[in-house]
């Protein structure tokens, strides 16, 4: 069993910062690629930024240069800091998680989700 749980989300204005945390839990054994996605109200998810066991980021064209995704491998977490924020920015975020399990398949994982909204 794998779980996956978000922290971190809340309010904040235009310009200001967030940070969200994800921490993986259970019995696997390893944690490959982790991501954040995000869905606004009355849109499809979309991928926001991901990073591989080696720490490689990789951003969507919406967030470069104001966010930045980082991961402990130690801690199998992975956190999400926000900069500049705007108001589309506002959504729903999951972070999702690939990992081995004891059986040696590969399955994605989810967390329930942490709400961000950007708002003056």
């Amino acid at each position: 069993q794998v779980q996956v749980a978000e922290s971190g989300g809340g309010s904040v204005q235009p310009g200001g910062s967030l940070t969200l945390s994800c921490v993986v839990s259970g019995t696997f054994l390893r944690v490959d690629n982790m991501s954040w996605y995000r869905q606004a109200a009355g849109k499809q998810r979309e991928l926001v930024a991901d990073i591989t066991s080696t720490g490689t980021p990789a951003y969507a064209d919406s967030v470069k240069g104001r966010f930045i995704i980082s991961r402990d491998n130690a801690k199998n977490t992975v956190s999400l800091h926000m900069n500049n924020l705007k108001s589309e920015d506002s959504a729903v975020y999951y972070c999702n998680v690939r990992a081995l399990d004891t059986d040696y398949w590969s399955f994605d994982f989810w967390g329930r989700g942490t709400q961000v909204t950007v708002s003056s």
